[in-house]
């Protein structure tokens, strides 16, 4: 499968959204995936580089930082085992709370 270790990253293109929406979107991603995939993030958003590190720090997933080399700003994640889950519309949110 793309996207597991050792494969080509997936790639989640935000656009110009902004980060509520891409959170959205990175959550219903990464709930499809197989630990140890890795998404590349591409977004224009200036709170990405805050927001992107704290929803991983929320929700156990690991935040590896800027991703060199792309045309626009993109951040890579990893899928990790055991990752804390959120609402779907408030992915900001741990389920339970």
């Amino acid at each position: 499968m793309t996207g597991e270790q050792g494969d080509a990253p997936v790639v989640l293109d935000g656009g110009d959204r902004r980060c509520v929406a891409l959170l959205i979107e990175l959550r219903r991603l990464v709930e499809g995936l197989a630990p140890g995939a890795v998404v590349h993030v591409i977004a224009s958003d200036l709170a990405a580089p805050i927001d992107l590190p704290a929803w991983c720090h929320l929700t156990g997933h690991a935040y590896l930082g800027p991703v060199p080399g792309h045309c626009r700003p993109a951040y890579a994640v990893r899928v990790q085992t055991g990752a804390r889950a959120t609402h779907a519309q408030a992915p900001w949110r741990l389920t339970g709370n």
